[in-house]
């Protein structure tokens, strides 16, 4: 590899090691085993190589989880969806911690926020492209922004889970029993959820 393509494996590196706050040039150049010089030349700062090294892990990530489910049909394909999903976080904890310090970090770093948000997008297409079964070229708007952004939720939802209480954490199964029960209450006519409403409640309002 070059500088370049040795200072992104070594920023990986850092990040799943130290996180995105704790990593520093100096860490970065040891892990690379190039000097300082080469990460200003080959990527202009520190916050520019880390938020590339982080983008290329999610991606690798998600090509991984992509070739599991692609053989699957689409009524199998889900389920095994959220069981490599779930099994990938017990084997990528220490990249995912780093996301979620870098989220942190985005808060008052407007360049990094930018490229994050910006992966946000992308990230939300190729979930929906995924799904759907298309080229991500062929992702609307709409799409994207359905069920791309409420896929891209859950996952987010079910990994802090468990970042958290992995024991607890709901299986790939689980997680998909819930969508079902969800989707038929969503499903369900208005006048019935009304009529499920807690006696308690309907009191205090009309009172």
């Amino acid at each position: 590899m070059g500088n370049r393509e040795d200072l992104l494996a070594g920023a990986i590196t850092c990040l799943k090691e130290k996180g995105w706050a704790r990593t520093t040039v100096r860490d970065i150049a040891a892990a690379a085993g190039v000097s300082h010089a080469a990460i200003g030349y080959h990527y202009g700062s520190r916050e520019a190589l880390l938020t590339a090294a982080l983008i290329q892990a999610i991606d690798e990530w998600g090509s991984e989880i992509d070739s599991a489910v692609s053989a699957r049909s689409l009524a199998d394909g889900y389920e095994t969806f959220w069981d490599e999903t779930v099994r990938s976080y017990a084997t990528h904890l220490p990249m995912w911690r780093a996301t979620i310090d870098a989220l942190l970090q985005a808060e008052h770093n407007p360049a990094l926020r930018a490229q994050l948000s910006d992966g946000q997008r992308q990230g939300r297409e190729g979930i929906a492209a995924g799904l759907l079964g298309i080229e991500e070229s062929a992702v609307t708007d709409e799409q994207a922004r359905t069920i791309g952004a409420v896929q891209s939720a859950l996952i987010s939802g079910v990994l802090m889970q468990h970042l958290l209480d992995p024991d607890t954490a709901p299986s790939g199964a689980e997680v998909v029993a819930g969508l079902r029960a969800l989707a038929a209450l969503t499903a369900s006519d208005p006048a019935d959820d009304r009529s499920r409403t807690p006696a308690p409640v309907t009191r205090a309002v009309d009172g």
